[in-house]
């Protein structure tokens, strides 16, 4: 039992990313069956699900970080095809933050956060570590900037992360199981930011099993399995009322 259909909140305006009808495979193996999905902006969503089931590929699919090979994403009105053009002109609007850091090791966190802003956006050096120490301020980190990825915690570097795609200005985050290689004591941290940049109208998609922060900041929950969307809905009808015996079965198993 899948349930397709696309359901964003009531609005007349043009969703900011639009899947339609999208299909993936990694040779033989069908990964993204027939994805449907709107998402309007400042909306956050947050996609759960098995190990396996797509949803980090999803995501990536709407960065073309993965190529889909059937169907459309349409993000902010600009079609993701093999286009270099478009691919760059999504990647520069698009933030995403990864499961582990993707730090460079050898820069200071400063430098980190000034490479995309000064070699993508063109800013001059000096504005672009204006914009860094804005969001290092942001994340509660700023005291950090000198050192480099190795001398902070996992949680830190996660913060870090976060800004550094903030420095690019996006209009939408991704996030792919951005607390799942943290210690405990550090996810919170993380997901504080997290809530903030929820509470300020970014707009989110969230790959997690972090369902406190579903329950409360998620406008909508989307479960997946075996490369598909088979239940999406508000988080109180998603957790108090699952239509799905798969979805029941999974938060059975998680919560």
């Amino acid at each position: 039992m899948t349930d397709n259909t696309p359901i964003a909140p009531q609005s007349d305006t043009k969703p900011i990313i639009e899947v339609i009808g999208m299909h993936k495979w990694y040779g033989d193996f069908h990964v993204l069956k027939d994805i449907h999905l709107q998402v309007q902006a400042r909306e956050r969503i947050v996609i759960c699900g098995p190990s396996g089931s797509g949803k980090s590929t999803l995501i990536r699919c709407i960065n073309r970080l993965e190529e889909h090979q059937q169907g459309q994403i349409m993000v902010d009105g600009i079609e993701l095809t093999k286009d270099i053009k478009n691919i760059e002109k999504v990647r520069a609007e698009v933030g995403m933050v990864f499961q582990h850091f993707n730090l460079f090791p050898h820069l200071s966190i400063l430098d980190n956060l000034t490479l995309g802003p000064i070699w993508v956006r063109k800013t001059p050096k000096k504005e672009a570590e204006d914009i860094a120490m804005k969001y290092l301020e942001k994340v509660k980190i700023a005291e950090q900037a000198k050192k480099f990825p190795g001398q902070l915690s996992g949680g830190q570097q996660q913060r870090v992360a976060i800004a550094r795609s903030l420095c690019m200005s996006p209009n939408v985050m991704l996030f792919d199981e951005p607390t799942s290689a943290l210690d405990p004591e550090m996810i919170k941290e993380v997901l504080d930011v997290m809530i903030d940049l929820a509470e300020e109208g970014m707009t989110m998609l969230v790959v997690t099993h972090e369902m406190g922060f579903a329950k409360s900041v998620a406008d909508r929950v989307m479960f997946m399995d075996e490369g598909q969307i088979v239940e999406q809905n508000s988080p109180h009808e998603f957790f108090d009322n699952p239509r799905s015996e798969r979805t029941k079965l999974f938060l059975s198993q998680i919560l």
